[in-house]
């Protein structure tokens, strides 16, 4: 197995900031030695309000009906993004464990609750299916959180990302986790993105395939748009076997309607970096944070100019994710990266 890698190309969106650049904003990797897997904590130790949009129909998620507005909680202390399918939401108990021990979380009277959502995404393929992110992964991560900006690609919770798998994982390339920040009137709105998807991912610049599902020789992109559209059959899907998370975090005051909405629209990032997107193999979910650092008034954006910062984020960190990520090879499954394949077809 080749080891990970925390550099990155230079790529769209280079030099594009990163979600650690919203005040009140730590992010830490845990990445597992024994195959590519791992999980990534986004934390707010001083609570911020938390809204969450789930797109994909095949969500691996907790804690995210606390985050209706006409629910209890206001304040989320982290959220926890991990590799491993259903199993890797485990991680999220570390980070509870790691945050109460340092008493970070909500007064319950009997104790300090973290609220920690979390969700993930299927990285089984790559390796040993039982070596997955488990609790010790969780704490690992929350020791590891700092507000420098995070590594990017082949780490955390994108370490055994793939994209493009809709003609078969053996036509894949290397997914990852990106990160991206947007700063307008004294607000910023960062973005960290695990790159998992079924679908192929675009440039949103130019509207072209970066990395996806390969031609049968593996050497160039098919373009799985025009190749769906053209009769091309898909292999058949194992629902959940992808999936693309991540966070959007803002430096706003926000209502908890707000931060719903700002992730709901975060989606529209989405929308322009994969295709296709939210599918039925897919359980897209993007959470939002709000740490209440600038409060929206006077010529401070509103929400329509934070949901465009919002979606440019998304789109961004997307691309970045698999700029960053680096070729792997797992026993005889050799995925490469968008730096390995020529330039894809007319």
């Amino acid at each position: 197995m080749s080891a990970p890698s925390h550099s990155s190309h230079l790529s769209p969106g280079a030099g594009s900031g990163s979600i650690t650049d919203v005040a009140g904003i730590e992010v830490g990797h845990f990445c597992d030695t024994r195959r590519p897997t791992g999980c990534t904590v986004i934390m707010a130790r001083d609570g911020a309000v938390g809204g969450v949009d789930v797109r994909g129909a095949a969500p691996g998620t907790r804690e995210t009906d606390l985050l209706a507005p006409g629910n209890l909680v206001q304040q989320v202390h982290a959220v926890m993004l991990a590799g491993g399918s259903a199993w890797g939401l485990a991680a999220a108990e570390g980070a509870m464990r790691w945050m109460e021990e340092r008493d970070i979380g909500m007064d319950v009277r009997f104790g300090t609750l973290p609220i920690v959502p979390a969700a993930v995404l299927f990285d089984l393929p790559m390796g040993d299916a039982r070596i997955r992110p488990d609790a010790a992964a969780g704490y690992a991560a929350c020791e590891a959180a700092s507000t420098a900006a995070p590594a990017e690609g082949n780490v955390g919770a994108g370490a055994g990302a793939l994209v493009g798998k809709l003609f078969g994982v053996h036509r894949a390339m290397k997914g990852g986790i990106g990160t991206a920040s947007v700063t307008v009137g004294g607000v910023t709105v960062g973005a960290l993105i695990a790159v998992n998807s079924l679908g192929d991912v675009i440039d949103h610049n130019t509207g072209q395939p970066v990395a996806g599902a390969r031609t049968e020789d593996g050497k160039a992109l098919l373009d799985t748009r025009r190749a769906l559209l053209r009769g091309e059959l898909p292999k058949p899907l194992l629902a959940g076997t992808n999936t693309t998370i991540g966070v959007i975090a803002t430096d706003a005051v926000l209502t908890k309607v707000q931060a719903n909405r700002l992730a709901t629209v975060a989606h529209d990032g989405l929308a322009r970096a994969i295709n296709p997107v939210h599918t039925m193999s897919d359980g897209d979910t993007l959470f939002a944070l709000a740490t209440g650092r600038v409060p929206l008034e006077g010529n401070a954006p509103g929400m329509t100019v934070l949901s465009t910062m919002a979606a440019e984020a998304v789109a961004i960190a997307t691309l970045r994710a698999v700029h960053a990520a680096r070729t792997v090879t797992v026993g005889e499954l050799h995925i490469p990266c968008v730096g390995d394949l020529e330039a894809p077809r007319g």
